[in-house]
């Protein structure tokens, strides 16, 4: 496996407790995230002049782009309609589950803009944490039997849709049928070894989280705790790996006007004290430039 040296530093501004779901957006070369914890949207300018927050009153899972500056945002209360130039929320759907014990996680639009994200099953057990589909018809469960939903992404080709379950340390793959928007041979593509009790975490490979995929159909996955990401094949051989110097990356993107430059979150909360005082970037977006670009953001759109 190749062991990338690409220049790494932190995005001025941009700490959170733990920073999720960013994307570019190439209308604003802006980059947006989402800090789950600290219920709060952000966004950096293309230039890293401004970083702009706003503060929500639940949880966000996840955001895309709509068309005209307005975002859909999936917060534990449901999905709503986002207007940051006035701060206006429209809620589009309630929750399909117990808001008490699962919320929201980790989503992006498909080519056709409907929105695919998943959940996050806080009590872990049971495995029911689900993956769905939002258009006209609703929110329609598509996948099950998770714990922690991650790592939603889809194939240059349109083909494939990539879905992880962070707990059980695997990413999936489907058959994406992005006509009909349908799902089918559900297969492993990669499962990492779990850690062992009293396995130092230096030892650890860490488990996938948020995840990319560049224009050559290769995955790229944060594997949190493990302090780097991957590079997989589309047949989820581990290509390459870019050590980090944050214990927890949560997910990357790929932004600029060229899409080579990677941007990773990454997360603080809950973390050692110890850990984080020789971490200093911990809960920042790290950034750095890359050889093979990403694929753009996808919009979504509203039944």
């Amino acid at each position: 496996m190749k062991q990338l040296d690409f220049l790494v530093s932190p995005l001025p501004g941009s700490q959170s407790q733990l920073g999720e779901s960013p994307f570019w957006h190439p209308d604003e070369a802006a980059l947006w995230w989402c800090d789950i914890p600290g219920r709060r949207l952000s966004r950096a300018d293309g230039a890293q002049r401004t970083v702009r927050h706003w503060e929500l009153p639940a949880e966000p899972g996840c955001a895309a782009p709509l068309p005209g500056g307005e975002l859909l945002l999936a917060l534990r209360d449901g999905l709503w309609r986002f207007e940051p130039r006035t701060g206006a929320r429209t809620r589009l759907a309630a929750p399909p589950y117990d808001p008490s014990v699962e919320r929201f996680n980790d989503g992006r639009a498909d080519a056709l803009g409907r929105l695919w994200v998943g959940t996050i099953y806080e009590p872990r057990s049971p495995a029911n944490a689900a993956l769905y589909r939002f258009d006209a018809a609703g929110l329609v469960r598509m996948a099950d039997g998770a714990t922690v939903s991650n790592g939603l992404a889809f194939s240059p080709d349109g083909r494939t849709l990539y879905w992880s379950d962070t707990t059980s340390h695997t990413v999936f793959a489907f058959d994406f049928d992005l006509a009909q928007g349908t799902l089918s041979r559900q297969r492993v593509l990669a499962r990492f070894p779990r850690r062992e009790p009293q396995q130092p975490l230096a030892d650890y490979g860490g488990r996938p989280d948020g995840a990319a995929v560049d224009a050559e159909g290769c995955y790229w996955v944060a594997m949190f705790e493990g302090a780097r990401l991957l590079r997989l094949s589309p047949s989820g051989e581990a290509l390459a790996e870019l050590r980090l110097p944050v214990r927890c990356p949560t997910m990357p993107c790929f932004g600029g006007a060229d899409l080579r430059t990677l941007y990773v979150t990454t997360a603080r909360a809950h973390r050692p004290a110890d850990e984080l005082a020789g971490e200093p970037w911990a809960g920042c977006v790290l950034q750095c430039r890359v050889d093979v670009p990403g694929l753009p953001v996808n919009f979504a759109h509203l039944p």
